[in-house]
């Protein structure tokens, strides 16, 4: 490899490459990459197989089972007055997302609009959902590290959006209760009430609806260990 005498520029094999640089120091560009690659590289690791990222302690790293959160869900449900089966099948959806605290704020530098904690909430859904309740004083910031209150919110929302969509909301839409609950916990309250007067839903919509039932046996022998 030879310098030419010219920033950024070298030579491989005898051909000419230019980096382009900008800045004092090149403003190197790439830095900004760095995190969402950490990101994708962990969350790939924990995908293969059970390898180093399952030794990471339960609660801090990109692997864990929704499952062993069913006490908390089994409370948190109860005093919203929620089903704690719909509440841990949306864990369970939830779950393809690495929630290791300093991995979702890496995730969140790449997506500034993404949703934090392992019930994966949006800052605007958390906001309206803590007015008025005991964790008022609660930020959306906290969510990746504390998943007591990750699920509180989410049990409340839930709450919020079966308030919403009343006692016989949905009954010719071909979907059950939780169903429409959990899909207004997807694609927002506004789309959920339009299914529930039998609008075909997206096929986002309907992706998340198929997880939800292939993950609702799994969450009902979770929440009655």
């Amino acid at each position: 490899m030879r310098d030419h005498g010219r920033p950024g520029a070298v030579s491989l094999d005898g051909s000419v490459v230019e980096v382009r640089m900008s800045g004092a120091e090149g403003g190197r560009p790439w830095r900004r990459w760095v995190p969402p690659l950490v990101v994708l590289l962990l969350w790939g690791t924990a995908r293969v197989g059970k390898g180093a990222a399952s030794r990471i302690p339960a609660g801090r790293g990109v692997r864990y089972d929704p499952a062993r959160y069913a006490a908390q869900v089994r409370e948190h449900a109860k005093q919203a007055g929620i089903n704690p089966q719909l509440l841990m099948a949306i864990l369970c959806n939830e779950a393809y997302k690495p929630h290791g605290p300093a991995l979702e704020r890496c995730w969140q530098r790449l997506k500034p609009g993404s949703s934090f904690g392992i019930a994966n909430m949006h800052r605007a859904a958390f906001d309206a959902t803590k007015r008025g309740r005991d964790f008022a004083s609660r930020r959306w910031e906290e969510l990746p590290d504390d998943r007591d209150l990750a699920l509180r919110a989410a049990a409340w929302h839930l709450h919020d959006l079966a308030a919403r969509l009343g006692t016989g909301g949905g009954a010719g839409s071909g979907l059950s209760r939780d169903e429409l609950l959990a899909l207004g916990y997807n694609a927002g309250a506004g789309n959920m009430l339009a299914f529930a007067r039998g609008v075909r839903p997206g096929r986002t919509a309907r992706s998340y609806l198929r997880r939800l039932r292939a993950n609702w046996g799994r969450a009902q022998e979770a929440v009655r260990s």
